[in-house]
C-alpha cells in the first residue's frame, strides 16, 4: 500500500456506515462545546481567513459533526474535507508539501508515519491537553521515538488520536457446528483442516491488508514472510481487494452467502456482532494474530492558518470528542481514561502489550515497497 499502489477506499469500511447514534453524540459536542469555546475569540477582530481553519482527513470520518463540534469548541469556523484513505492521504500530504491542501490533517496511520516526518510534512506540536495521565505510553512512546524528540514534554510531529488492531476474526457458531476446532495462530491459517476458510485482504489495495503484511513481516521476518503467505495461498486463502468484500461478501458473518468462517478484519469487529439481548457475540478475534495499527493527527508546515490548525489537534484529543470514537470511529481513543462500551471490554478486548506483531514505522516505511513486490513475484499479488 504504496504511492505506487493507492489503497482502495472500501478498506475502512467498517467505519464507513457511522451509526446514526454515533453521529448524534459527535453533534451533540457542539452544544457542550459552546460552554467551552474561549472568550477571547480568535475570530474576532480578525480576517475572515484568520477565523477559518482546514483539516483534511480520511474517507471515514464524520465531517460535518466534527466541523459542527470543533468549531464550537475552539472558536474557529472549521472546515473538515477529505482525501482518500491513510495511503491517499499521506501521499497527497507529502506531494503538497510547501503549499498545504490544509492547515491540519488526520487519519495517517502507522503503515505510512514514516513518510510524513521524513519529509517534514508536519509541524511539531504537543497538545496542551494531551491525556498524559491517561495516555496508552505505549502508543505515545512509539511515536515519540518515531517521530519526535525524546523526554515527556518534547514536541510531537505526529499526535497519537486513536488506536486499533487488525486481527483475523472466526465465525464461532461455524466452528461449533462443523465440529472443527478454532484456529489460533498464523500457523493454524495454513494447516490443510483450514482449507478454503480464509478471507485475506490485498495488501496492495487496502490498508487492512497492508497492516496484515506488516504483522507476517514482524513474525516471520523478511526472509520467512513469503513463504508464509505462499502456504496461505496453497491452502485456498482468498485475497479480496477491500475489507467490504470480504466481510460482507465472503465471510459467513458478514451477510448474505458468505462461505467462509476466517476472514481478517479488526480486534473491535465482535463488538458490532452481539446478539440483540446483548448476551454472546456470534464472531471473535484471534488475538495472537493482531497488529497495532495507530491513527495520528498533525499541523501541516506551511499552514495558512497555524494557530487554528493547533487548536483542532488539540481538540481531537480532548476528552470530549475522544469519548465518541469507539462508536464514531470504531477504534479505540488515545485517552486511556475513557470508558469504553459494555460491548468493547464483554466481547472485544484489545490484544495485550506485546502480544501484537509490529514494527517500527520507519522499518516499515523502508521495507514496504520490496515485502509488496517479493508477493507480487511468488504469488502473483
Amino acid at each position: 500500500m504504496m504511492s505506487a499502489h493507492p489503497s482502495n477506499p472500501v478498506s475502512r469500511a467498517r467505519r464507513a456506515a457511522i451509526p446514526a447514534v454515533a453521529l448524534a453524540a459527535v453533534c451533540g459536542l457542539a452544544l457542550a462545546g459552546c460552554s467551552a469555546t474561549p472568550s477571547d475569540d480568535p475570530g474576532q477582530g480578525s480576517g475572515e481567513s484568520e477565523r477559518k481553519v482546514t483539516l483534511v482527513v480520511h474517507d471515514s470520518f464524520p465531517n460535518e459533526a466534527f466541523a459542527e463540534a470543533a468549531s464550537a469548541a475552539t472558536g474557529y469556523e472549521v472546515e473538515v474535507v477529505s482525501a482518500g484513505d491513510g495511503g491517499e492521504l499521506t501521499n497527497k500530504l507529502v506531494l503538497t508539501k510547501g503549499a498545504p491542501i490544509a492547515d491540519a490533517f488526520f487519519g495517517v496511520d502507522t503503515i505510512f508515519a514514516s513518510r510524513i516526518v521524513e519529509n517534514d510534512v508536519a509541524v511539531p506540536h504537543r497538545p496542551e491537553n494531551f491525556p498524559e495521565s491517561g495516555n496508552d505510553y505505549a502508543i505515545l512512546a512509539e511515536n515519540a521515538e518515531g517521530a519526535a524528540g525524546a523526554g515527556d514534554d518534547a514536541p510531537l510531529a505526529l499526535v497519537p488520536v486513536d488506536h486499533g488492531a487488525t486481527c483475523i476474526n472466526i465465525d464461532t457458531g461455524w466452528f461449533a457446528s462443523e465440529g472443527v476446532a478454532e484456529p489460533e495462530s498464523y500457523e493454524d491459517l495454513a494447516d490443510p483442516a483450514y482449507r478454503d476458510l480464509t478471507v485475506l485482504l490485498d495488501p496492495t489495495a487496502s490498508s487492512t491488508g497492508a497492516s496484515f503484511l506488516v504483522g507476517t513481516v514482524a513474525a516471520f521476518g523478511e526472509s520467512g514472510f513469503a513463504d508464509y503467505w505462499k502456504s496461505l495461498a496453497d491452502n485456498g486463502a482468498r485475497i479480496e481487494q477491500g475489507w467490504s468484500d470480504a466481510y460482507y461478501g465472503q465471510f459467513t458473518q458478514g451477510g448474505d452467502g458468505g462461505t467462509r468462517p476466517i476472514v481478517l478484519s479488526y480486534a473491535s469487529s465482535p463488538a458490532f456482532t452481539v446478539a440483540e439481548d446483548g448476551s454472546a457475540t456470534s464472531t471473535k478475534a484471534l488475538l495472537d494474530t493482531c497488529t497495532r495499527q495507530v491513527e495520528y493527527a498533525g499541523v501541516l508546515a506551511g499552514a495558512a492558518n497555524e494557530a487554528g490548525a493547533k487548536a483542532v489537534v488539540d481538540y481531537l484529543v480532548s476528552p470530549e470528542f475522544q469519548q465518541t470514537i469507539p462508536e464514531a470511529m470504531y477504534m479505540s481513543p488515545v485517552d486511556a481514561s475513557i470508558e469504553m462500551p459494555e460491548a468493547w471490554a464483554q466481547f472485544a478486548p484489545e490484544p495485550a502489550v506485546g502480544q501484537t506483531h509490529d514494527l517500527p514505522a520507519a522499518d516499515i516505511e523502508r521495507g514496504r515497497e520490496g515485502w509488496l513486490k517479493t508477493l507480487s513475484e511468488q504469488i502473483g499479488l
